[in-house]
């Protein structure tokens, strides 16, 4: 399934995701599922109408077709006819048809870069695109950094800086008989065990540090094995980041290891492409009749956790195609002594997910037995802490699963943001039986004073003594209010597409500005 940006192909509408100002998701007719066209791409059919030869395209010949009716387009250099896929895109034929005939792959990256289109478009490959030379900008000087444009993509930017002083981290090793304890320099004040994500298998360490929007890896094929457990410590007010690796063999190292290609590199996060570890599954216990949580457990040689409003993304192979969707952890359970912060279990990742009939993906996770494994990427998402911590009164807007980001960040609110006097939940689904954590939130709610929740059901039972409705202006009117003039407001918002795209509407309608309203997205 291709899916790319809200520009020029929205994701499909999801409970746990919304694009902000993304499209709807578009009907298919019947018979043209994800399983569907993996059915067809398996078929035999010529895709492409070249009878298996690639060829070599020009942007000319790409200009060409752009039509529904023959319809080409270019990703990171390679071209695909995606002409027999139109009717299968969850996003329309309009989205597609306006990367048609083009290089799309900007808007691809923009939101949906974690899509394995390889495996999706593979029958569909026309071919790359021919290798056209381009003038070096006039700020490089030398020679050897002038290249030519490779398979249609231009080569990455450096780091902008932005002063003088090179903010670039960098790092240093040191040995005793049984540790060998890499440094990383961040020069950036503020860094915690949330900015590192370690990863070490078969000798392979892979390390890479997030400062702000940006990422540091480390990536070394160590010189000797080391054991599983690893360690992560942080020096807050310097920004040190120490790995501590236990020796296998009491041996002296001459060199850390072999590095490897993207070893020691700074750039954007976005630029970075993910990275996956297998997690097994340990436990699976129904939340609700449609929805459960999954017990995760990382593997010991890894350092991960999820930050406060990010997403990870689970892959799997399906029919032989990879398929890839965005979930936003949550904690075990709804803890409701706020009084300290919580204790962090760094070893498991928590999903709730919502199992649907003929969802290919969720029914392919439902039937994963305890002990299985599935691929888990590293964190992503653009919400920062920063946002609550300022705040006097956050308003949490949420429809079916997309309380998930609503879980973490309640955790965090009520434990260690002191500024906040309200945080309400304004919580919308069809029916009581669809309401995620009912009790733990009543119970919350009862036990912390700040915290107030509000169930509205579309479709509830006549006896049900609660608002009903769906997300409007005048219902947002009514439970969205500042308690002063000058208070300083966060409201998050998450849900089905729709849902999304109306209440950020409908709260610009209501006089909140941008900065005030955040929509999870993924």
């Amino acid at each position: 399934m291709l899916n790319v940006p809200p520009q020029a192909f929205p994701a499909p509408s999801s409970q746990q995701r919304a694009a902000a100002g993304g499209r709807a998701k578009v009907p298919l007719k019947p018979g043209r599922s994800l399983m569907d066209w993996i059915r067809l791409t398996k078929s035999g059919k010529d895709m492409t109408g070249l009878k298996g030869r690639l060829i070599e395209v020009t942007e000319d010949e790409l200009a060409k077709h752009n039509k529904k009716e023959d319809c080409w387009i270019c990703i990171r250099g390679f071209v695909y006819n995606v002409t027999p896929y139109m009717e299968y895109h969850p996003g329309g034929e309009d989205e597609l048809m306006k990367a048609a005939g083009t290089d799309g792959t900007d808007l691809f990256d923009q939101v949906h870069r974690w899509v394995n289109y390889e495996s999706m478009l593979k029958e569909c490959l026309v071919g790359r695109m021919a290798v056209k030379p381009i003038t070096a900008p006039k700020e490089i000087t030398s020679v050897s950094e002038e290249k030519k444009q490779l398979n249609g993509m231009l080569p990455k930017k450096k780091v902008p800086c932005t002063s003088s002083k090179d903010l670039t981290p960098s790092y240093d090793w040191f040995q005793t008989d049984s540790l060998i304890t890499i440094a990383v320099y961040t020069k950036q004040k503020g860094m915690n065990a949330d900015s590192v994500i370690l990863d070490c298998e078969d000798k392979r360490l892979r390390g890479e540090i997030i400062v702000d929007d940006y990422s540091y890896l480390l990536e070394v094929d160590l010189n000797h094995a080391v054991q599983e457990d690893v360690a992560v410590n942080i020096a807050e007010k310097v920004g040190k980041v120490e790995i501590i690796l236990k020796k296998k063999d009491n041996v002296h190292w001459k060199i850390l290891g072999q590095p490897l290609e993207n070893h020691n590199t700074f750039m954007k996060r976005t630029d970075r492409g993910l990275f996956y570890r297998k997690c097994k599954l340990v436990s699976k216990t129904e939340v609700t009749h449609d929805t459960k949580l999954f017990c995760l457990l990382l593997p010991e040689s890894t350092h991960l956790r999820v930050p406060t409003g990010q997403h990870v993304y689970l892959k799997q192979i399906i029919a032989g195609t990879e398929v890839v969707k965005p979930y936003t952890p949550v904690l075990p359970f709804l803890p409701l002594d706020f009084q300290e912060p919580s204790c962090h279990d760094s070893a498991h990742i928590y999903l709730m997910i919502k199992i649907y009939p003929c969802g290919l993906f969720t029914q392919a996770l439902d039937h994963l037995q305890i002990g299985d494994y599935i691929s888990v990427s590293s964190p992503e998402g653009s919400f920062k802490k920063s946002q609550v911590q300022t705040s006097e009164e956050l308003f949490l807007l949420a429809a079916g699963t997309g309380f998930t980001p609503m879980v973490k960040l309640l955790n965090f609110a009520l434990t260690e943001v002191s500024c906040l006097r309200t945080v309400k939940l304004i919580f919308f689904n069809r029916t009581e039986d669809d309401i995620l954590w009912r009790n733990q939130l009543e119970q919350l709610a009862l036990k912390d004073e700040r915290f107030e929740v509000q169930f509205i059901l579309s479709q509830p039972v006549r006896d049900w003594v609660g608002k009903q409705g769906m997300i409007s202006s005048s219902l947002l009117s009514e439970f969205v209010k500042r308690s002063r003039k000058d208070s300083k407001v966060l409201i998050c918002i998450c849900g089905p597409t729709p849902f999304t795209e109306q209440g950020v509407q409908y709260l610009k309608d209501l006089g909140y500005s941008q900065e005030e309203v955040h929509p999870f997205t993924a």
